[in-house]
C-alpha cells in the first residue's frame, strides 16, 4: 500500500458520529522532536484515515512511531506539521480551551495503566469526565454501556477491590460513556494477565461490533492486534503495511521481517 493510505471501512456508520465515513485521520502528519543535528522526525509526513465502527490496531518495532501517532490524532501532542481530524474538525484550529472540551466530548481513552481514581467507586469512575465537563449522564446508554463490559455487580467497589481485568473494563466502560467520535487505546492489556486481557480485548471487539465504536489501538502483541479489523505497521515514521483480518501468527510474521 502508499502512505497515503488507511484502512478501509466495514460500511457502518454510527449516527450520532456524522455524514463522514471516518471518524478521524491525519494528513500529512509531520512530528519532529529537537532541533538541528539532535532533532528526531517521529513521524514523516504519514496520512491515514481511521473509518467508523472499524478496530484499527497500529503496531511497529519500538520507536517507529506508534505511540506518537496515537497521541497526536488523538489531540495529546501537536503535530510539528500536517493536520489531524476527528469528526471532520481540525484540532489545530482550536484553541487549549476548546481543544480540552472537544478531547473530553469527542474522544475516549484507554491507558494500561487504568487510570482510575481510588477514591471513587466503579460507577463514579465511569461517569466522571461527564461529571467534570457538567454533561448530564444518559441514564439509557449508561446501563448499556455497564450490560457490555458485564460490570452490574461490580459498581460500588472501589478500584482496591477489583481485579486487574475489571479495573481495566471499568476503564473501558468510562471510555464509552460518553459516546465518543473514537477511542484510542493505548497498550490495554499491558498489565494484564492474558485471560483478564483476553476479556478487555472481547469487549472492545463488542464496542465496535454491536454498538458501532471506532477503537484505535496502539499494541506490541500479536495475540491482541489480532482482534482487530485490521493492523497498520509503522517503522522509521512511516506506515510500511497493512493487514486486513489478522491473526496472530500472521501478525507476528509481519513484525519478525522488521528485524531481517
Amino acid at each position: 500500500m502508499t502512505e497515503s493510505q488507511g484502512p478501509v471501512g466495514s460500511g457502518r456508520a454510527s449516527e450520532a458520529a456524522g455524514a463522514s465515513g471516518v471518524a478521524a485521520k491525519a494528513v500529512a502528519a509531520t512530528k519532529v522532536y529537537g532541533q538541528g543535528d539532535t532533532s528526531v522526525t517521529a513521524l514523516d509526513g504519514v496520512s491515514v484515515e481511521f473509518p467508523r465502527a472499524h478496530f484499527t490496531a497500529i503496531m511497529g518495532p519500538s520507536g517507529s512511531g506508534k505511540s506518537t501517532l496515537m497521541h497526536c490524532v488523538a489531540g495529546l501532542d501537536s503535530l510539528t506539521a500536517g493536520q489531524v481530524f476527528i469528526n471532520d474538525i481540525d484540532l489545530g484550529s482550536l484553541s487549549d480551551r476548546d481543544l480540552t472540551v472537544f478531547r473530553r466530548e469527542q474522544v475516549g481513552f484507554v491507558f494500561q495503566a487504568f487510570n482510575l481514581i481510588p477514591t471513587l467507586n466503579a460507577r463514579e469512575n465511569i461517569v466522571l469526565p461527564m461529571t467534570l465537563g457538567g454533561a448530564k449522564v444518559d441514564s439509557n446508554w449508561l446501563d448499556v454501556v455497564i450490560e457490555t463490559v458485564g460490570l452490574g455487580d461490580r459498581l460500588s467497589h472501589r478500584p482496591s477491590e477489583l481485579s486487574g481485568g475489571q479495573q481495566q473494563r471499568v476503564a473501558v466502560a468510562r471510555a464509552l460513556a460518553s459516546r465518543p467520535a473514537v477511542i484510542f487505546a493505548d497498550e490495554p492489556t499491558g498489565n494484564l494477565d492474558s485471560r483478564s486481557g483476553s476479556e478487555v480485548l472481547k469487549f472492545l471487539q463488542s464496542a465496535v461490533r454491536d454498538r458501532d465504536q471506532t477503537i484505535v489501538m496502539v499494541t506490541h502483541d500479536p495475540v491482541a492486534a489480532a482482534h482487530a479489523d485490521s493492523v497498520l505497521f509503522l517503522a522509521d515514521g512511516n506506515i510500511v503495511d497493512r493487514m486486513d483480518g489478522p491473526t496472530a501468527q500472521s501478525v507476528l510474521d509481519r513484525m519478525k521481517s522488521f528485524g531481517d
